[in-house]
């Protein structure tokens, strides 16, 4: 594994999705997945060029936190985050992807006012309605923004989602449009204008290229960069 020949093979081809959408590539993040990737790795990674890390997992977060594994980079929160954790990840990330019901984005809004601070923060859409994803769905996501907007621990930063999963290229493409219009009828219609909303996190090693090319912001991307994820230890969450 040559994790600097990998980031900058994924940086080309951003390169190429983007100037083929008209879009400045510079306008597209890659953030490496580094679910259960070692604190060396992560270090290596940064070394290497990377700028923003997410982290799935709250006890990996902790963890590399403790390591000063992120040095050098930002670092965000994109899983499945439980009520009960929301304490070991506000305030500690830059931006926290995935929020997911009006009772985690209170929880999370009233932990950053506690600690004095606003957290940064996405709306994660679960457009196909998979049962097996969490999420607002297309249509509670206007009412979530403008719920946003009220509460002061909180400031909405954009949208996140995750598709089903791609057995072709392309086939993901509607759903990233989606989210992309989702994410300007907000704009232009909830928030008249007046948000921080800059940020579409979607795409991930099997499907970025399409979404690039339907305005993503932020693609967040494990396997391509470190490979076959090794096995999580027992009692990771």
């Amino acid at each position: 594994m040559d994790l600097r020949e990998n980031i900058a093979g994924i940086r080309a081809g951003i390169a190429a999705a983007a100037r083929a959408a008209g879009r400045d590539p510079e306008s597209v993040t890659l953030l490496a997945a580094t679910k259960t990737q070692s604190s060396d790795t992560i270090r290596a990674a940064i070394a290497a060029g990377v700028t923003v890390c997410g982290e799935n997992r709250v006890q990996e977060l902790t963890a590399h936190l403790a390591d000063n594994a992120y040095a050098g980079a930002e670092v965000h929160f994109i899983g499945h985050l439980q009520t009960n954790k929301v304490k070991y990840v506000v305030g500690k990330v830059a931006l926290i992807h995935s929020i997911s019901s009006e009772k985690l984005l209170r929880a999370v809004s009233a932990q950053a006012d506690k600690l004095g601070l606003v957290q940064d923060v996405l709306l994660e859409i679960n457009l196909a309605g998979e049962a097996s994803k969490s999420g607002f769905t297309p249509e509670e996501a206007p009412p979530a923004a403008a719920l946003c907007a009220q509460l002061p621990g909180v400031r909405l930063r954009g949208l996140m989602c995750i598709p089903p999963a791609a057995g072709a290229p392309g086939e993901n493409l509607p759903y990233f449009q989606n989210l992309h219009q989702i994410a300007v009828d907000i704009t232009r219609e909830i928030l008249d204008n007046k948000t921080d909303m800059d940020v579409l996190s979607m795409g991930m090693s099997g499907d970025w290229p399409d979404a690039v090319a339907a305005g993503s912001t932020c693609i967040r991307v494990g396997s391509a960069l470190f490979g076959p994820r090794p096995p999580m230890s027992p009692g990771k969450g």
